[in-house]
């Protein structure tokens, strides 16, 4: 019974894209796309975001990776997964639509496309401590299946895996990168290179960038700062969780040590995005 239920619930909804998409010229764009990063408090600012009454979001998945993954299938299917234009706002303000797609963040033709097809949208990263932040992405890759070898092995692996892929995503636009989207530890935790990418495509006041580190720890000004960033008004707080965390066992000083040196100057980078030096590194000065 369990086995059969989600071909069926699959089938459902691309059903209901499939309708939605007869209907998609009445159906809302977003306003705010959650771009990355991956294992980096996504989850929890998109539940977050999804209790205010005027962000929408989409009908079935909180990701649908349509300007990384599905591209090819237009910008029809990409609308069906919205509301329909129209509701109601809440003293002139008009509703918001959103998904979270982590790997938008890193993909390098994502930020091209969504440049090109929503001129107007904002874009939303949040950053982690980057080497928390590819054990844990280690960790959710095995659990997946996506990864079998052990992490400091990975490590190893990684510049081997992604030598060439992203000449070859944008030779062929088509072609789906598994290191890269599923491998990439040390690389995208690189953030500055990524977000600097997308400043030059979408423009500096388009782009807002959270430390998770400091959302977690004191998420109401935090959370603030994003609706000012969205020209949304604040009506209470929602609830607050922390989502998708996963045990582990602790990584060893030294390796820890290794990586914390390698991103140094991407983190120091970061600092005239977050407007104060990131908090994993004031932990480590304390």
């Amino acid at each position: 019974m369990k086995r059969g239920t989600p071909a069926r619930k699959r089938l459902a909804q691309s059903v209901a894209v499939a309708g939605g998409r007869l209907t998609s010229r009445r159906r809302m764009l977003p306003g705010l796309l959650i771009v990355g990063t991956q294992r980096g408090g996504t989850t929890s600012m998109y539940r977050a975001l999804s209790q205010h009454p005027l962000v929408q979001k989409p009908r079935w998945h909180k990701g649908i990776h349509y300007f990384d993954l599905e591209y090819a299938r237009g910008l029809g299917w990409y609308r069906a997964h919205f509301p329909p234009a129209g509701a109601a706002g809440s003293d002139g303000v008009a509703p918001l639509s959103f998904e979270s797609s982590p790997y938008y963040m890193l993909h390098p033709l994502a930020g091209e496309r969504i440049a090109r097809d929503l001129p107007e949208v904002k874009l939303l990263a949040l950053v982690r401590d980057p080497v928390e932040r590819a054990y844990s992405a280690h960790a959710h890759e095995i659990a997946r299946g996506f990864e079998t070898e052990p992490f400091e092995r990975a490590l190893e692996l990684e510049p081997q895996r992604l030598a060439g892929e992203v000449e070859r995503m944008r030779a062929d636009p088509g072609y789906r990168s598994r290191a890269l989207q599923h491998q990439a530890y040390v690389y995208r935790g690189q953030y500055a290179e990524q977000l600097e990418r997308l400043e030059a495509l979408v423009g500096r006041e388009r782009l807002h960038v959270v430390d998770s580190g400091g959302f977690f720890a004191d998420p109401e000004p935090v959370y603030d700062g994003v609706l000012r960033f969205l020209g949304l008004p604040s009506v209470g707080y929602p609830l607050f969780d922390r989502h998708n965390a996963r045990p582990r066992a602790e990584m060893s000083e030294g390796l820890r040590r290794e990586l914390g040196e390698h991103f140094a100057p991407y983190d120091a980078r970061l600092e005239r995005w977050l407007g104060a030096v990131p908090s994993w590194r004031r932990q480590e000065g304390s």
